[in-house]
């Protein structure tokens, strides 16, 4: 069973409608949650919700065949998933072809879609939109519409008819405006269930709504209906490393964005992966590598410079040549300061907050330098997303870099990936999909150098 949830655009309320969705389902169903596009955000709430990690699926990162695999890899004992679409159903990074959109996953999976409206205002120009959605790709199953943030129950109904007489199309239901079921915004989206005390009360309070707003027996029916994936699978990583080796990684309310998947191809590479926080621990884990993935170290620099022993233990095992590879808020970690406030100092330089927004696009990195990750002259996808930068140029800038950047910004002059000794820092982030032999390489370079 599959069904995607997806928007005619962004701000529809997609968020909100499939984490209740997801916990509504949870109750009788083992639900696998998952998110279209690079996300770290929405599927933290998605995990709290059911239960289990939602997983990212990409047409940018992914071939066909891969979103296959990695769909197929999450559903292993689960019952039904939900797919929680990206901006809306046709919006990718090209305005003609399909790659990055939702309706690509759909293709991929031949998955059946619900598509969610901003019904504020609309009757039967809701219908319009509906009928503009389906005619736009055939190839796409639109099996239902949700319509949300319609002002009472008399204007529900009209939309409805509107929409199921005008396009042969079910209303499977309606959720009234309500701003007491919002949630608060971050520089990166919204704020990451990991810190929010209260996320679970949020959680059971959309789930309560959509209980009591959608036909959730319905919404399963057309879950049902999506036929058994036949098509080619094409694997998301490559098995590289037959040997036990002992990785690391940052986990924490600072360090928490990572791709499930990226984790796994560690662990099929025969790596025993060993968690801990670099706020709250006093030292490292006695491991191999480390891996240090992105989250809001902006927030809690002034606890992670107060956390001396960790500081040095993470200085020093560089100082051993032994392998760090960092993204984003790991990049920041590893620098001299955040702000003002002192951090591991692998690196030289000042990161800071900035007020508007350093990168926000998919990348396209070719490597130029062999690095504990990747081979010289590969090229892989990835995405960057960040307020900060690092205060480099070229009167201080000493450090080989390890990646062109070809689509996007990068670090310093359209380049990325600081290098020294064997640690590795990038702004992009990378899905495994996109570098098969991450975790084989990273595997490696932690038993050959850390070991």
């Amino acid at each position: 069973m599959r069904i995607i949830l997806a928007g005619t655009g962004s701000a529809v309320g997609k968020t909100t409608i499939a984490t209740g969705i997801m916990k509504a389902l949870s109750e009788k169903y083992n639900v696998q949650p998952f998110k279209v596009g690079p996300d770290y955000i929405d599927p933290s709430y998605h995990t709290l919700a059911t239960g289990n990690t939602s997983r990212n699926l990409d047409s940018f990162f992914m071939k066909e065949g891969q979103v296959r695999d990695s769909f197929l890899k999450g559903m292993q004992g689960k019952d039904m998933a939900v797919i929680e679409g990206v901006r809306g159903l046709y919006e990718g990074i090209d305005s003609v072809n399909d790659i990055g959109s939702t309706a690509s996953v759909a293709k991929a999976l031949n998955a059946p879609v619900i598509l969610i409206i901003n019904s504020r205002s609309l009757v039967k120009s809701a219908a319009a939109l509906v009928l503009g959605f389906k005619s736009l790709d055939p190839e796409i199953n639109i099996a239902g519409v949700i319509l949300n943030k319609v002002k009472n129950e008399a204007h529900y109904q009209k939309t409805k008819r509107s929409i199921e007489e005008l396009t042969d199309t079910e209303v499977i239901g309606g959720i009234v405006r309500d701003n007491n079921i919002s949630i608060e915004q971050r520089h990166l989206g919204l704020v990451p269930a990991v810190e929010r005390e209260n996320s679970l009360k949020f959680i059971d309070i959309w789930s309560k709504t959509i209980k009591e707003s959608i036909d959730l027996d319905r919404l399963v029916e057309i879950a049902k209906s999506a036929p058994k994936i036949t098509s080619d699978i094409v694997p998301i990583w490559n098995k590289l490393n037959k040997q036990p080796v002992k990785i690391g990684v940052a986990f924490d309310e600072v360090f928490n964005f990572y791709y499930k998947e990226n984790i796994e191809a560690l662990e099929a590479n025969n790596a025993k992966i060993e968690y801990f926080s670099p706020l709250k621990d006093e030292n490292m884990p006695d491991v191999d590598g480390l891996y240090i993935g992105g989250g809001y170290p902006e927030l809690f620099s002034k606890q992670l410079s107060e956390n001396k022993t960790m500081l040095s233990d993470i200085k020093q095992f560089h100082l051993e040549n032994r392998p760090i590879f960092a993204e984003c808020g790991g990049l920041m970690y590893l620098m001299n300061s955040i702000h003002d406030d002192k951090v591991v100092d692998v690196y030289p330089y000042k990161s800071v907050l900035t007020d508007r927004v350093q990168a926000l696009k998919y990348t396209i990195a070719e490597v130029t330098k062999d690095n504990i990750i990747s081979k010289k002259g590969e090229k892989f996808h990835g995405h960057e997303f960040h307020y900060s930068k690092v205060i480099v140029d070229k009167n201080n800038m000493r450090h080989e870099l390890a990646f062109n950047i070809l689509r996007g910004k990068g670090s310093y002059n359209n380049q990325d990936g600081f290098m020294e000794r064997n640690t590795l820092a990038s702004y992009v982030h990378t899905h495994v999909a996109a570098m098969p032999d991450f975790g084989g390489n990273l595997a490696i370079s932690s038993l050959e150098l850390g070991g």
